[in-house]
């Protein structure tokens, strides 16, 4: 089950013409693949876009009611693949993935769709996963739409601009037969608002149609000599055909032209930061009206000379605001003024940083910096509020022929004013970790425990939430290369040169989206004497908990319960072990020492499943609530500690590092180490015991139970007990008194 259901909110995707939409930015699209006439959808979840694939998924009824086919695809190279329809047949196709991780992984699918080109829309969303909340390497999806030629669209982050983007992408990818990127960063998928909503629209040509009348065109097939072709088509026609498009449909936009002798250019994913920091430096409103003049790339790639010459013609200086590197479009800025022969003068990563989010306070400083610069009299520096106030030490202008390194100085100083250095010093670190009753923190657990008698192995880690381990408090993992590519990444040190194996990690998730070929068939194929850990917890957990092929619950429209056992003794692994319960620390260490010591050469896979206690707790708690409510009898197990009984010592907390497991003053006056303590977070999945029975720790802990609706001999039961407890604690606390009286 996803983390989150919009089956209320997908009602809304029915709304006609001239409703007034409201909602969350992943809604919008949605309706706006819907009103221009999609045919199907595809996608594999990540953020920021994995709410829109449960969107879709919520909203798959209605989707089948317009003809349109959706599909959770293996992954994303799948999800670019499937587009292939809208290569022959005039079809509209959408997918949707990460990036640019999901990028990295559809690159040559989508490859081969720019090289022949395309005859139905066909448009690829991409969650640009970029700043200080992302989740994977810092990368631009700039780069792939350069590499392949695909238009890269980036609206300004509103319902409207978003909805537009939508339908005008189709077009433009039909008008020049050109796939159409559109990213949109985690803040436009959240944002909310409101739009004038469209009727859907039927597809005219159907999936039906075109399995019915087949076509065929080898000129769209990259194969020698039509992907010579492909490439001089590109240039000679769809780029011309792109620019034209772009102009005479206004998709970048102009705000306060004229008003001044200086400008902003900037994508329109910065536009409502960039508004802001205008209007905190007192040269915007708050409702868009600007003093300076800006234009809105909303279409990042291809840019179109003849508007940025007009903008920049009559203007002393521009400021490029282009989050991430290289600065593209900086860049390519210079060349087309250059050959224009306008003497502007372009500023951007001298005055911005190089690398990183644009926060506010990152932006705020570099505007404040340029209009410094070139408008000294257009702010007063009294009203400013204290985050302009590092910026205003002067800059001193760059020297001419300034070079790469001169640049990149510039730009750390920049980056230095945005963010102090004190702060760092006085926050405390907090490293993320496992959730409270995580499966898989028992995992890390035993193979800690089993580092005292076999010593430290190599750890080859995957993508996912198993990844937390190489933080404290397990601090195990040396590398991670890739989603599925767990086991791949060990495969250098397949040697028999000694007789130490190394150990993998991979999730369920990325065993089903790459890893039973890459890393398990790589491993047989090539005779690998390693141990891989399959984490199989039921979901994609790390995405939001959506279904994959191993999943224990049924799904209606996917196929689910299949055995990841199965599938690697399929390959031919030989060795496989199943842990049903991974919470068992003994059971799994012992099964890990197996793996390590056993004299059987090959590959060996031990599959360790639990269920996602997210998405476990998700499940229960709404049915438990319900029959607590009915007066039916329901029991929650908690686990705590006697604090009479606890040393201090706290190898269960650096063994377990559950959110849960803390520690509180020694209620002992005659000792003053803290004692271990579990709060109220606890979910019962019993770790802190098992960690203690199978590291021989200290006996505190304790279960209890927690009974609602209990049973009349249940309650009597309790009172007795608190009455005896209570007879014994006084006596306790009057020895304790004369003790220290």
């Amino acid at each position: 089950m996803a983390e989150r259901t919009f089956a209320t909110e997908v009602q809304k995707l029915r709304l006609g013409d001239g409703a007034v939409f409201h909602g969350e930015g992943i809604l919008a699209v949605t309706k706006a693949l819907l009103q221009a006439g999609v045919s199907y959808v595809a996608g594999y979840q990540g953020a920021p876009i994995s709410h829109l694939m449960d969107v879709l998924t919520d909203a798959n009824d209605i989707l089948e009611e317009l003809g349109v086919h959706f599909e959770h695809s293996a992954s994303e190279a799948t999800a670019a693949a499937t587009l292939a329809a809208s290569v022959n047949y005039p079809l509209r196709g959408a997918v949707t993935f990460k990036s640019t991780v999901g990028t990295n992984v559809a690159s040559d699918a989508l490859a081969n769709l720019a090289s022949g080109g395309v005859t139905g829309g066909a448009l690829i969303i991409v969650g640009e996963d970029y700043g200080d909340g992302s989740s994977i390497m810092q990368e631009r999806s700039h780069a792939f739409a350069m590499k392949s030629q695909m238009w890269l669209l980036d609206p300004r982050p509103n319902l409207p601009s978003i909805v537009r983007a939508v339908e005008q992408g189709f077009a433009l990818s039909e008008a020049t037969r050109t796939p159409v990127m559109l990213e949109l960063r985690i803040r436009a998928c959240h944002v909310h608002g409101r739009f004038i909503a469209k009727d859907n629209v039927r597809p005219q040509f159907t999936l039906k149609d075109a399995m019915e009348s087949p076509r065929r065109d080898t000129s769209r097939i990259v194969l020698p000599p039509a992907s010579f072709l492909h490439e001089q088509e590109k240039i000679r026609d769809r780029w011309p055909a792109a620019q034209r498009f772009i102009q005479e449909h206004a998709l970048n936009e102009f705000f306060g032209d004229g008003t001044q002798d200086v400008g902003i250019i900037l994508q329109g994913g910065m536009y409502n930061t960039a508004v802001r920091s205008l209007e905190l430096l007192g040269l915007a409103t708050a409702f868009g009206d600007v003093e300076i003049p800006m234009y809105v790339l909303n279409v990042t790639y291809p840019l179109i000379d003849r508007e940025l010459e007009r903008f920049c013609a009559g203007k002393r200086a521009v400021l490029v605001i282009e989050e991430g590197q290289p600065d593209f479009i900086e860049q390519s800025l210079h060349a087309i003024l250059r050959k224009a022969d306008l003497p502007a003068k372009v500023h951007g990563k001298d005055m911005l940083p190089m690398a990183g989010e644009y926060t506010a306070a990152t932006m705020i400083t570099g505007i404040l910096r340029f209009v410094e610069r070139y408008l000294p009299h257009a702010i007063d520096r009294a009203d400013l509020p204290s985050l302009c106030r590092p910026a205003l030490a002067p800059v001193p202008a760059p020297a001419s022929g300034t070079t790469n390194g001169a640049a990149t100085a510039i730009a750390t100083s920049a980056t230095s004013a945005a963010y102090p250095a004190h702060p760092a010093a006085e926050i405390h670190p907090r490293p993320p970790s496992f959730c409270t009753g995580c499966p898989e923190r028992p995992i890390f657990t035993a193979m800690k425990l089993l580092e005292r008698e076999l010593g430290q192995h190599h750890v080859s880690c995957d993508i996912g939430c198993h990844l937390f381990s190489i933080l404290p408090p397990f601090n195990i993992g040396a590398t991670t290369m890739g989603y599925g590519l767990g086991w791949a990444g060990a495969a250098a040190f397949n040697t028999r040169e000694t007789a130490k194996r190394t150990i993998s990690i991979m999730g369920d998730g990325g065993f089903w989206h790459n890893g039973l070929t890459s890393g398990v068939g790589n491993a047989v194929f090539n005779q690998s004497d390693s141990v891989l850990i399959v984490v199989d917890n039921s979901y994609t957990a790390a995405t939001g908990g959506q279904d994959i092929l191993s999943s224990a619950a049924a799904n209606p429209i996917r196929t689910t319960q299949l055995s990841i056992a199965d599938a690697v003794r399929g390959v031919g692994v030989k060795w496989v072990r199943t842990v049903t319960r991974t919470y068992d620390v003994a059971g799994m260490r012992d099964v890990l020492k197996e793996a390590l010591t056993t004299p059987e050469k090959g590959p060996k896979v031990i599959v360790a499943q639990s269920e996602c206690e997210l998405n476990k707790q998700r499940r229960i708690k709404p049915q438990l609530m319900q029959l607590a409510k009915s007066g039916g009898r329901v029991v929650r197990e908690r686990f705590g500690v006697d604090a009479d009984a606890c040393t201090g010592d706290h190898s269960c907390i650096r063994l377990s590092g559950c959110p849960s497991l803390t520690i509180k003053d020694n209620p002992d006056p005659l000792r003053t180490d803290p004692v271990a303590t579990v709060v109220d977070s606890c979910v019962g999945c019993g770790l802190c015991g098992e960690v203690a029975h199978a590291a021989v720790l200290c006996p505190s802990f304790y279960r209890t139970a927690v009974v609602s609706n209990p049973s009349a001999v249940e309650r009597w039961s309790a009172r007795v007990q608190r009455a005896v407890i209570g007879v014994l604690q006084r006596g306790i606390d009057r020895r304790l008194a004369a003790i220290l009286g």
